[in-house]
């Protein structure tokens, strides 16, 4: 497993926008203008969710896998939220949502979307998604925690934040009403 240098700190506040992204802290603004706190975690960029053991331990949360994916015609777009340690088998989620068979989402269909480019997948890229063209999908076993894990659109920073922040606060905010799976 490659290892990645991790500032160990955990901060409760968004980062001084020097060295960051205009979208990362599109992010931090959002969530700060709807009152959900996080923890953040700055990092080497993730190639993986298996990079992401550290990680998950010093935020004391499982990553959710992010998943960009779209059905055969490229007319229908998912994220789906899942664990990061659970297989993802496509059939078993095209059956549950009646779709053809699912392939991954192409980059550019990704950052027209969510403006988020490969690895940095996240559910905080629905805030960019103002037509709902991207249909949420989330495992059931994400909403087992209190807490989940995910990238602020870029993937050289973690958060920890609350599930029902991102059920009654983030999701009403964006539109997405999430469709529940079990993988």
């Amino acid at each position: 497993m490659q290892s990645i240098q991790i500032d160990p700190t955990l901060y409760n506040t968004k980062p001084d926008e020097a060295d960051r992204t205009r979208k990362e802290m599109d992010t931090y603004d959002q969530l700060d203008k709807l009152g959900i706190s996080y923890f953040r975690l700055d990092h080497e960029e993730t190639p993986s969710i298996e990079a992401c053991d550290e990680i998950e331990k010093l935020l004391g949360i499982e990553i959710c896998k992010n998943l960009f994916l779209c059905n055969t015609q490229k007319t229908r777009f998912y994220l789906l939220m899942m664990p990061g340690r659970k297989k993802f088998r496509t059939k078993d989620l095209s059956r549950q949502i009646n779709s053809s068979r699912l392939s991954f989402a192409e980059a550019d269909d990704m950052e027209k979307y969510l403006n988020i480019v490969p690895g940095s997948v996240s559910v905080l890229g629905l805030m960019n998604d103002v037509n709902k063209c991207v249909t949420l999908l989330i495992d059931k076993d994400v909403l087992r925690d209190e807490f989940l894990g995910c990238h602020p659109c870029v993937n050289t920073s973690s958060l920890k934040i609350k599930t029902a922040d991102l059920l009654s606060k983030f999701l009403p905010y964006t539109g997405h009403e999430p469709t529940l799976v079990e993988l």
